[in-house]
């Protein structure tokens, strides 16, 4: 499902260049887990955000080797793209401020110009937050802000959110890190019970954590 090939990752500044991935290969089997690992600094949200062609947003950073979704190289795809078939997630919840629960679900499908019925999009607003079992507790308050949210209950939402556009690979970074004990367990429950559906890269310098939810370590 995903292939990285020798990948390398510089950032520049004036006549400096730091690499900061050099020959990174690794691959993820359809509805595979898997955890990155490794200490503080080492590059593992860089290469998260390779992944999702994050580094296109700034003019000093430059991308060798390949990366292969379902064996097309990422590197040469229109990132809008991208994004719609690899989702996001990452350390701190970042729903869309002025955004209602219900739009912020649905954020993906107007970003990419896509119209829906009223019924398609009453369903799939739905179906993600069922999906993160987060239907429940806000079903009757979909017209606030997602900020009017807890922590977990953001980071969900979050989740719900990368879900809708149904991307081939689900990319988490640190996706517990600002949690709280309780909202990181519903979070690693919620990672298992996405895992039948979808395969997802987790970046984490939990080992436990690691053991306890992927099925390989990087």
């Amino acid at each position: 499902m995903l292939k990285v090939e020798n990948l390398q990752k510089s950032f520049f500044t004036e006549e400096i260049e730091t690499i900061a991935l050099a020959g990174v290969s690794f691959e993820v089997k359809e509805g595979e887990f898997v955890a990155i690992m490794g200490p503080s600094g080492c590059g593992k949200s860089t290469l998260l955000r390779a992944v999702n062609l994050m580094h296109n947003l700034y003019p000093n950073i430059r991308v060798d080797g390949e990366i292969l979704l379902n064996g097309e190289n990422i590197l040469s795809m229109e990132p809008i793209e991208v994004r719609r078939r690899v989702g996001m997630v990452f350390q701190r919840p970042t729903p869309f401020p002025t955004m209602s629960i219900y739009d912020n679900v649905l954020a993906g499908f107007a970003l990419n110009g896509i119209k829906l019925s009223k019924s398609d999009r009453d369903e799939t607003v739905e179906r993600c937050l069922r999906n993160v079992s987060l239907w429940d507790e806000v079903k009757d308050v979909l017209n606030k802000k997602g900020t009017f949210l807890s922590g977990g209950q953001q980071q969900r939402l979050c989740i719900a959110r990368a879900l809708a556009m149904k991307p081939d690979v689900l990319l988490m970074d640190e996706p517990t890190s600002a949690l709280d004990p309780i909202s990181t367990s519903k979070i690693e429950d919620l990672a298992m019970d996405l895992k039948k559906q979808y395969t997802i890269v987790i970046v984490t310098h939990n080992m436990q954590q690691a053991l306890r939810i992927s099925d390989r370590t990087a």
